[in-house]
């Protein structure tokens, strides 16, 4: 069993504890730091989880650290646990910077020490149950749009939103990246609340994303479309939608009930096809904590990696500068 300790008792870090209390065969939760010492006694009451007097002590106690504080803090409390050669669990996104993120890398490295990326998406059942329908996909649209909430707000939009479906996209498109154009604006915030970006692969593939925390409504979807196919994911509501294409060959008796495309004089005829795969129901956050576990336990890569977090934080950081050169254009 892992001895496991968590940094940050925010709201997120609440959830963190109260999901590492139920799984007892994989974690020991030895205890947690917050900043907020008012925080720290309700939580110490609350879960009765020890509250370390320091970041220091509670590494000491434990073999994996659970990173859940402000973006700002977590290249200083990573890099003083895998100093310390501990593993780490560090929310998304990975650092502040991509220089933060690359020094990880290397320290992590360099103790050996495992270190997952709370890129949770991967876990979402809805995603897991479209994963083996998508084939070389040729455009995703993704929608991630949220009400406006503090929580957050000491990054831009691309950080806290846009960087799950940059991670979902880098999952999915193998190829390398040709060209990337973004705009983003503030409304409330110092930084952009708003963002749309393009992004152009070499293999063709193109992805559109928008990301706002200023809707009225809260939406996280992607839609994929590849050849003969189009899939739906709906992150919200963990449902899948894929509509399929298959050719009719001449001979072929048609149910009259099929939805046919009729392609004019000289090409064969297409079905319209449902299908609806079953989404499980699951905790994602939990899951990513069982697969981290199983990482440790097995010596294995863990299923978002320090790399993949790296990536994702590398494309975040170009669609940011994109923004700025936008908004520079656009004053001028």
């Amino acid at each position: 069993m892992l001895r496991i300790g968590i940094i940050g008792a925010g709201h997120l870090g609440k959830i963190h504890l109260k999901l590492l209390l139920q799984l007892k065969d994989k974690f020991e939760v030895i205890g947690f730091y917050d900043t907020d010492k008012e925080n720290a006694k309700i939580v110490n009451r609350s879960f009765r989880v020890k509250s370390f007097k320091s970041i220091e002590l509670l590494i000491k106690e434990v073999d994996v650290i659970d990173i859940v504080s402000p973006t700002i803090s977590h290249f200083d409390c990573a890099s003083l646990a895998i100093r310390s050669n501990k593993h780490v669990f560090i929310e998304k996104p990975l650092a502040q910077s991509l220089s933060e993120a690359e020094n990880l890398m290397k320290l992590s490295r360099e103790a050996g020490v495992k270190v997952q990326v709370g890129h949770v998406e991967r876990f979402n059942s809805a995603f897991l149950s479209a994963q083996p329908f998508i084939k070389q996909p040729l455009f995703i649209e993704s929608h991630r749009l949220a009400e406006f909430n503090t929580r957050g707000t000491d990054v831009p939009v691309v950080l806290d939103l846009m960087i799950h479906d940059i991670d979902i996209i880098l999952k999915l498109v193998n190829s390398s990246i040709k060209n990337v154009q973004a705009s983003g604006v503030s409304i409330l915030s110092d930084t952009p609340d708003i963002a749309n970006a393009r992004i152009e692969f070499n293999n063709g593939c193109v992805c559109n994303l928008t990301a706002s925390r200023m809707s009225l409504k809260n939406m996280r979807k992607s839609r994929i479309f590849q050849n003969n196919a189009y899939i739906s994911i709906d992150y919200l509501k963990k449902k899948t939608e894929i509509i399929k294409l298959r050719n009719i060959k001449p001979s072929e008796e048609i149910d009259p009930l099929a939805i046919v495309i009729d392609q004019g004089k000289g090409k064969r005829k297409k079905q319209i096809y449902f299908e609806n795969p079953k989404t499980e129901e699951n905790n994602a956050i939990k899951d990513e904590f069982i697969s981290f576990a199983n990482a440790i336990n097995e010596d294995i890569e863990p299923e978002v990696s320090i790399t993949d977090g790296l990536r994702a934080l590398e494309l975040a950081e170009v669609i940011l500068e994109k923004m700025k050169l936008n908004n520079q254009m656009n004053v001028v």
